[in-house]
């Protein structure tokens, strides 16, 4: 349903530099996506290792005070499992194969990026909550202020975080507002009868599973009335996880939402669902089939193939100008037609 732009990709991983001497950037991924400037502007996560050594792996982490720190395990070590590209376990404990970051990228006509001379474009993590990094922001601009809900990943667990930034240069670190396990927070873009609003996800061990819940806040930091608002569906494309894209889209029918969905093999498509104006945690409808699934060969294969994620977009009178990660390795962009969602939604 979405038409990709013809030049996709239009980041790889041989664009961005690396952030430190000896890094090498492994992946692209999943930008958050705002207006600033007169420009189009991308929040990317770039996930970055050592140069490996053979007969090693090596992966960074950071230290309490934000320095880097590099683990290096032989790969002839029968405790080391790495059956994920994404992850190192060893003797039990789970590391992430790269550190990831975010990196501001900025474009004049939406397809040619680059990154800025008069702005810092790199945001790291720091603190005992962001050891592992931080990863697939999601930017939402109210209250004449951007607001940054992230991932948080450290050994303590995956939960989400908070920063706000009027300028793009000084930044309010709010710390983590939802804990651990919990990922994929899309806030909505104005308050519904007096709250805040937002899509999140919690994953469920034995009980439960990877849904889509909703939350409310008065003040943005306390979220509460907490709701399961959308399941995965059994022998459906989206039947092992699901998780909410970017802020969701007022329109005159509802709020339309993009999502993600895996299923057990781990192919990532996207879907729509439409949430009610008044009471958002009504489904108004959902999508059967996806919207957009990988089905070009910058989709179906990289550092982790069959994957388009998408978790920003700008909104331009009926068109959604989506931007995605592709593959877990670069970044593409597609456009969609809102009222051609709705209709097939509706439908």
């Amino acid at each position: 349903m979405g038409i990709r732009f013809e030049e996709n990709p239009i980041i790889l991983t041989s664009d961005i530099k690396p952030s430190m001497e000896g890094m090498k950037v492994e992946c692209v991924l999943n930008p958050g996506v705002f207006s600033f400037q007169n420009k189009t502007w991308l929040l990317l996560r770039v996930a970055e290792r050592p140069h490996q050594e053979e007969g090693f792996i090596s992966f960074p982490i950071i230290d309490e005070s934000g320095n880097p720190e590099i683990i290096t395990f032989n790969l002839s070590d029968p405790d080391l499992d790495l059956s994920d590209a994404r992850m190192v376990m060893y003797k039990g404990k789970m590391y992430l194969s790269t550190l990831s970051h975010l990196r501001l990228v900025c474009s004049d006509n939406g397809k040619t990026f680059y990154e800025p001379n008069d702005i810092e474009s790199k945001i790291f993590g720091h603190g005992s909550l962001e050891t592992y990094g931080i990863e697939d922001c999601r930017v939402s601009y109210f209250n004449e202020q951007y607001y940054l809900t992230f991932t948080q990943v450290s050994e303590n667990g995956v939960g989400v975080g908070l920063m706000r930034t009027t300028d793009w240069t000084h930044f309010e670190r709010d710390g983590m507002i939802i804990p651990p396990h919990n990922k994929d927070c899309a806030l909505f873009g104005e308050k519904i009868n007096g709250k805040y609003y937002c899509l999140h996800r919690p994953s469920g061990i034995g009980l439960g599973g990877n849904f889509i819940w909703q939350a409310s806040s008065p003040d943005m930091l306390h979220w509460g009335g907490h709701k399961c608002v959308m399941q995965t569906r059994p022998d459906s494309w989206d039947c092992a996880r699901i998780g909410a894209g970017a802020s969701p889209i007022k329109t005159d029918q509802g709020w339309l939402e993009i999502y993600h969905g895996a299923d057990f093999n781990h192919r990532y498509c996207l879907g729509s669902v439409l949430f009610d104006l008044n009471d958002p945690s009504i489904v108004l409808a959902r999508s059967v089939e996806p919207i957009f699934e990988p089905i070009q060969a910058y989709e179906t294969n990289g550092f982790f193939g069959n994957v388009v994620f998408t978790n920003g977009h700008i909104v331009d009178g009926d068109q959604v100008h989506m931007y995605y990660g592709a593959s877990d390795e670069v970044i593409c962009g597609a456009t969609f037609s809102i009222s051609q969602l709705l209709a097939t939604l509706l439908n």
